[in-house]
């Protein structure tokens, strides 16, 4: 197995800045469609990268928590341009939707309580719905190769549905499982692989090559202190001069701990921030949650960007002794930072030592067990979106160690139950792009609003 110099570009800088720009710019649709984007243009246009070698970086980003395709991208350009490549492709993979969500929250809460703004939103929230289905399906697919991977995701979903598990409770679970079934049932957990193509020119770095710097305990350690630094200074200037009671300050520690367990993607994750932002901090209701991910749709990068949304909404409603704007402002910013730099750190750490992954059947299996029950995971996702979509008003019942939230079927939203089954159908049926069933349903959603039908 050959190895490349790691102080080499195997591309020139500028031409891979442009690269990134450009992939920066097609990321929409969330995970699938973001690795999709940069195995077009990186695997096969290109040629920068082989096939298998994508994989196996994919691989590793799937086993860390955070957005791996913001990982993977930033894994990408470090195998070409070393930790300049990866920070430049790290940051400009989430640079174009930051700044564009930035703006749309703005415009949310200056307009949001307009007939208009309400309409459009009545026609968005649906076609998250599907989206969202959409995922599980996908995910499904991907990650259930075996019985007991199924019944993994089913027993995840009803602990988060029906007993209120906690979201890390339940990965570290999943991981124990799929660890415990490597060991001693391993054809439990083996997955489905395919063979790579070799009909095309050889790409400048091959499956083959190791282009790694030399690991050493010191470069461990300064990698470790200079990105805990870099990651956590922020957070420490805010509660210098804002104090830790501060709204902005609660989300920075909040967003700093989901950084740490967001397994699985925007989707897993995202009903363990509703809950909490939700029904703990009351940063935003419920149904805001659902309008916060259709803005997140509609903008490239990654989908967990939808917790700069829910920070400047909730800074905005409390800004302490700030002005309401710029305590907006400067909660998104900071809950985007807390939420993005560990992506460089765990790269940055563990990229060295990446290649004695390959083939770990323990480590696979891992991957495997937590895998499974991210699709569980967002399946309650998306039961919670339905829920609080199709419906105005629900209600809380418990019995044992059963908590259920269950629907007021009397506050049923009819356009919202006519746009959702369209959007399903828009996605299923049609297989429709994400943008281009967000338009229609965006449009559906206005017109409603326009004839006078209930909107809100």
């Amino acid at each position: 197995m050959s190895t490349l110099p790691a102080a080499r570009d195997v591309i020139p800088f500028r031409e891979a800045v442009k690269a990134w720009f450009a992939i920066s710019l097609q990321t929409f649709g969330g995970p699938a469609g973001q690795i999709a984007v940069m195995q077009r243009t990186l695997v096969d246009e290109k040629r920068w990268i082989g096939q298998q070698r994508f994989v196996h970086a994919l691989n590793y980003c799937m086993l860390l928590p955070g957005p791996e395709a913001q990982q993977l991208a930033v894994y990408t350009g470090w195998l070409l341009n070393g930790t300049r490549g990866g920070i430049v492709a790290g940051t400009l993979f989430v640079l174009p939707g930051m700044l564009a969500l930035l703006a749309l929250a703005a415009i949310y809460v200056a307009f949001g309580t307009t007939t208009a703004v309400a309409a459009l939103f009545t026609g968005l929230a649906p076609a998250v719905l599907a989206i969202v289905a959409q995922a599980v399906v996908r995910v499904g697919r991907r990650a259930l190769a075996r019985p007991a991977l199924v019944a993994l995701a089913v027993a995840a979903f009803v602990a988060l549905s029906a007993f209120a598990v906690p979201f890390p409770v339940v990965i570290v679970a999943a991981g124990l499982v799929g660890w415990g079934l490597g060991r001693f049932a391993p054809l439990a957990v083996r997955g489905v692989t395919r063979p790579g193509h070799s009909d095309q020119p050889p790409p400048l770095v091959p499956d083959d090559a190791l282009h790694v710097q030399r690991s050493s305990g010191a470069r461990t350690v300064r990698v470790l202190v200079l990105g805990l630094a870099v990651w956590l200074v922020p957070l420490a200037v805010a509660v210098l001069f804002l104090g830790r009671g501060s709204t902005i300050v609660q989300e920075g520690v909040f967003f700093s701990g989901t950084a740490l367990v967001t397994f699985g993607g925007a989707y897993a994750v995202l009903a363990y921030v509703a809950q909490r932002a939700v029904e703990d901090f009351h940063w935003l209701a419920p149904g805001e949650m659902v309008r916060g991910l259709a803005l997140a749709e509609t903008t490239p990068g990654p989908l967990i960007m939808v917790v700069q949304f829910v920070a400047f909404l909730g800074a905005y409603r409390d800004p302490g002794g700030l002005n309401p704007w710029v305590a907006a402002v400067v909660g998104a910013l900071l809950t985007t930072w807390v939420t993005f730099v560990p992506s460089f750190l765990f790269i940055f750490l563990g990229a060295p030592y990446v290649e004695r992954l390959r083939g770990h059947r323990g480590l696979s299996a891992v991957l495997g067990g937590i895998t499974a029950a991210v699709v569980g995971v967002i399946a309650n996702l998306a039961l919670y979106f339905a829920l609080h979509t199709i419906f105005a008003r629900t209600t809380s019942a418990g019995w044992g160690g059963v908590d259920l939230e269950l629907p007021q079927l009397e506050s049923v939203r009819p356009v919202a139950v006519v746009i959702t089954a369209l959007a399903t159908v828009m996605i299923f049926g049609l297989k429709w792009s994400v943008l281009r069933t967000l338009g229609l349903c965006a449009v559906l959603g206005l017109v409603a609003g326009l004839v006078g039908l209930p909107v809100g």
